[in-house]
């Protein structure tokens, strides 16, 4: 984060953090790493993300969406949509409508494309391991192998428990917050490697939660090499009480969906 404020004080932008609007997309801060989220069924947020890919040129797309055998096998040039979205096997994902993701291949249809998912099964075999043990890679080097100060872990899980509609049994909470934290790191890692692979600048696709700078993949990258240059951008359904845990972010209006808690009652 200071290697960010100190490039934004030299190059003129403000350096709080602070909401833009859409516009502010097609000139951003410099950065070698840009964090961009979403709510992912919001089209509003996709086509956000399109442009800021477009005006970025990066050299490398991170996605949370795609295991790293996926980002492999995107071939260069990009085929159409249908069929990319065939040899991804997109339909049977989970993820929302490949026609909200495909902008953003075609935005920067040279870059090289990186992976960054956790598969159900792994996530599930996960769970019954130690965090450190559960990733593949350093995990010390992106703080997996130390526990959450007390009162963090108590309010995540807290606000794991409240993402699931109250309706997880208490002893399985710890369990989601490490998940959390093992997606965090495995974003990180792949962006770290998509940099390294490319030179940059790199732009990670992602959920909102993901991108937040206190705890989530921007601050895991930042422990793993703070002389990189980051910038995180959040997006949201409606105003937030105080400011947001990102360098930049945008409100949206919410796209309608059915209540997920609906069924709980």
């Amino acid at each position: 984060m200071r290697v960010v404020l100190l490039l934004l004080a030299l190059t003129g932008f403000p350096v709080s953090a602070h909401e833009i609007g859409p516009d502010a997309l097609s000139n951003l801060p410099p950065a070698q790493i840009v964090f961009l989220g979403e709510v992912h069924d919001n089209p509003f947020h996709h086509e956000h993300q399109a442009k800021a890919i477009a005006a970025i040129a990066p050299r490398a797309l991170v996605f949370e969406m795609l295991t790293s055998a996926q980002a492999d096998s995107v071939p260069k040039p990009l085929p159409d949509e249908a069929a990319l979205g065939d040899l991804l096997e997109w339909e049977a994902s989970g993820w929302p409508d490949f026609s909200m993701y495909y902008p953003m291949f075609t935005a920067a249809p040279e870059a090289a494309i990186f992976g960054a998912a956790l598969p159900r099964d792994k996530a599930r075999a996960a769970m019954g391991q130690p965090l450190y043990e559960a990733f593949e890679g350093d995990a010390a080097r992106f703080g997996l192998d130390e526990a959450l100060d007390p009162e963090l872990q108590a309010m995540r899980e807290a606000r794991q428990n409240a993402a699931h509609c109250d309706a997880l049994p208490p002893e399985m909470l710890p369990a989601f917050v490490d998940i959390q934290r093992l997606r965090d790191a495995m974003l990180a890692d792949a962006a770290l490697r998509a940099h390294e692979a490319t030179g940059g600048p790199v732009v990670v696709i992602t959920g909102t939660g993901h991108t937040r700078t206190d705890w989530g993949a921007p601050a895991k990258l930042a422990r793993a090499a703070p002389e990189l240059a980051l910038l995180s951008i959040g997006q949201y359904e409606a105003p937030l009480n105080g400011p947001a845990p990102n360098d930049l972010w945008l409100v949206t209006d919410p796209h309608p969906r059915p209540d997920p808690c609906e069924a709980f009652r």
